[in-house]
């Protein structure tokens, strides 16, 4: 068995890096959203034209943006989606909408004082972790059975 996993969420820490370094050697492959922050908001105006509206020029970036996000989880096995503690992160909650919709596995990963706030999220997820090594460990029990330790 293998395993296309989408790594949704914050991009501030390196959370990210924590779980594809767990999971080498076994049969997963990672994608993500672009993580660099003024790549990823700049993207519609570098490539479609400046706007001087701050809205639409947010908007382009998005909707660019968007092409990668569906994509990478209409083709994922599984979406992890990390909530982190500095910033709102609605674009990830409404990732985990969107594989929740398309039937995908969704493993949640945020600290534990956003339990409450991410209660509905939560519902919809197969697996809820505080740390990355946690979705490391699913991802192993997963693919081969076998439990930690």
């Amino acid at each position: 068995m293998s395993l296309n996993v989408y790594l949704s969420g914050e991009i501030h820490t390196d959370w990210r890096e924590q779980i594809t370094e767990g999971a080498k050697g076994l049969d997963v492959r990672f994608n993500s959203p672009v993580t660099d922050h003024a790549s990823s908001d700049d993207c519609g105006v570098a490539i479609l034209g400046v706007e001087e509206n701050k809205y639409w020029h947010d908007h382009k970036g998005a909707m660019v943006n968007a092409i990668r996000t569906r994509k990478g989880i209409a083709d994922a096995d599984v979406v992890v989606v990390r909530f982190g503690e500095k910033y709102k992160q609605w674009n990830a909650a409404f990732d985990a909408g969107y594989a929740a919709a398309l039937g995908k596995s969704i493993i949640v990963l945020n600290p534990p004082e956003h339990q409450h706030a991410l209660k509905e999220v939560h519902a919809a997820a197969l697996a809820v972790a505080e740390e990355p090594r946690q979705v490391v460990e699913v991802l192993k029990y997963v693919l081969s059975g076998a439990l930690p330790g």
